[in-house]
């Protein structure tokens, strides 16, 4: 079964983060410059939340607060659902149908070593899907 430090190898350890006191508006500008959905928020080395851009439709648009003056801790959320480089894929995908998220930050040792996405956990599902339905085309053809 593969794991989450698999889905790392293939797809890299890029973290893309925010402290906690920068305006919105810049952590929304970050999100559109790496072109990801979420950052995490980090406090030093340390992870103090993550912010996505669903909090920023929900907790500033919709609240008619100003990107510019809101800080990132006032939006974020926390605390952080994480998970572990040896998790499987099919736990991440469990845990985020049934917390209802779309980031998993990846931390071993006490330190974020990397970050997964739905899409990411997707992916893997459909990539081993194929090399599955592979193999047993072969086995049948053979």
């Amino acid at each position: 079964m593969r794991q989450v430090k698999h889905l790392l190898e293939g797809k890299g350890r890029q973290v893309f983060s925010v402290e906690p006191d920068q305006p919105v508006l810049q952590a929304i500008q970050a999100m559109a410059d790496h072109h990801v959905g979420a950052l995490l928020v980090m406090q030093g080395n340390e992870l103090a939340g993550i912010v996505s851009e669903r909090d920023y439709a929900r907790k500033v648009i919709l609240l008619g607060r100003s990107s510019a003056e809101t800080p990132v801790w006032q939006i974020m959320s926390a605390p952080v659902e994480t998970v572990s480089p040896e998790h499987s894929i099919d736990d991440c995908m469990r845990l985020c149908t049934q917390r209802r998220i779309r980031h998993l930050p990846v931390v071993a040792h006490g330190q974020v070593v990397g970050v997964v996405s739905i899409g990411d956990l997707i992916k893997a599902v459909i990539d081993t899907q194929a090399e599955e339905l592979a193999q047993l085309q072969r086995y049948i053809a053979g």
